[in-house]
């Protein structure tokens, strides 16, 4: 299994499809990344020799596309930057809510995650309405 900037991608794909693995690598920069390291798009990651995959891991690195840990630190320090400042997609991102404007009445359900339902509330409200509170010590009076 070929290992590309610390990721192990797929060994019986295309070449050109096993890229995709990276972290912010799609069809169209993977095309690229192969057309400038000088290998073909058909062949399969487990038929890539070393040299090769050296040469697509130079390509990647040498050409200053973000991809992977860069990538992904960029995006999370984005988002504290929106979170700190505490403009509306800030506060959404807090919250758990979807941030690009979409309703939250019905669906939603992947930000929100599971429906918290009615029932289960209001018998917490009861059990606590029917355990009286204990009363407190009676204090003798000073004499």
């Amino acid at each position: 299994m070929p290992r590309i900037l610390g990721i192990d991608i797929p060994k019986e794909k295309r070449i050109e499809i096993a890229l995709t693995y990276l972290y912010g690598v799609g069809r169209a920069l993977s095309n690229k990344i192969l057309k400038e390291a000088g290998v073909s798009p058909d062949k399969r990651a487990k038929d890539l020799s070393e040299e090769e995959v050296s040469r697509i891991t130079n390509t990647i690195q040498k050409s200053g596309w973000k991809v992977e840990g860069d990538l992904r630190r960029d995006i999370s320090q984005n988002i504290k930057r929106l979170m700190e400042i505490g403009c509306w997609r800030g506060l959404r991102h807090k919250k758990g809510l979807p941030v690009r404007g979409q309703r939250t009445r019905t669906n939603a359900r992947t930000r929100k995650g599971p429906r918290k339902t009615g029932t289960v509330l209001i018998r917490k409200e009861e059990s606590a309405k029917a355990v009286p509170a204990k009363a407190a010590p009676a204090v003798k009076p000073a004499k």
